[in-house]
């Protein structure tokens, strides 16, 4: 679930015309997570906003920090001509917004190396048929030929972190393929990204199979009030 908060100090976010506040978003992630077990919380953030002081910024951080967010992105302020933040005084140098950006990202690339080897490295624990996961195969890695990559359920293509598979070949000789749907052992996790290997192939719908049962009324996702708009991603 993306939820683009921008910032948690109620000063910087009433200079946004956004309002609301830090203590409300922490309320509504705990809300977010009761409601909807096992989700995985995206959200951004703008630095250096006009009237942006340190303190509001350190309080950013100890948001960033309690909130324990799965993907986060931080963007620098940049003045544009047509935007109402334009006329905005007491602006932010471009070295500190910088300096901000590399601070706040360095908190959370510290939170997400934790969440991953937590959820992910504790599941090897399990007895071998319950540790893998399902993730979408999407081909050969850009980065590196010599490895595929995949998603998770909770990865956003092209925003998250990725999923690289060194081994997409069962013991029986079946490959994976861009496009599959497989079960994945995670061997390995780093500040952003998985490594793991294809266990399983599960099998495609064949074609012109019917659709998916529509989901009983009562499992329905009853909308979640609040300030931001919320988008969820597949």
């Amino acid at each position: 679930m993306d939820m683009p908060l921008q910032h948690a100090s109620r000063n910087v976010l009433a200079r946004m015309k956004r309002g609301s506040n830090g203590d409300a978003f922490l309320k509504l992630l705990e809300r977010i997570r009761t409601t909807i077990p096992g989700v995985s919380l995206r959200t951004s953030f703008i630095v250096g906003f006009p009237g942006e002081t340190e303190a509001d910024f350190e309080e950013l951080c100890d948001f960033v920090r309690t909130a324990n967010l799965d993907w986060m992105g931080v963007f620098e302020y940049s003045d544009v001509d047509n935007a109402g933040s334009y006329a905005l005084d007491e602006k932010v140098d471009a070295e500190t917004i910088s300096d901000r950006r590399n601070r706040l990202m360095a908190i959370q690339k510290k939170i997400s190396r934790e969440n991953l080897r937590a959820k992910y490295l504790r599941v090897k624990a399990r007895a071998s048929k319950d540790r893998a996961l399902t993730a979408l195969v999407e081909g050969p890695s850009k980065d590196n030929p010599l490895v595929w990559e995949a998603r998770l359920e909770g990865m956003a293509p092209e925003i998250d972190g990725k999923l690289y598979l060194t081994d997409i070949e069962l013991r029986g000789g079946e490959v994976a393929e861009a496009g599959d749907i497989a079960r994945v052992e995670i061997t390995k996790t780093d500040a952003y990204d998985l490594v793991g290997r294809v266990v399983e192939i599960l099998p495609r719908p064949a074609a012109g199979a019917a659709p998916m049962p529509p989901v009983p009324a009562a499992e329905k996702l009853h909308r979640i009030a609040t300030g931001a708009p919320l988008r969820v991603l597949a």
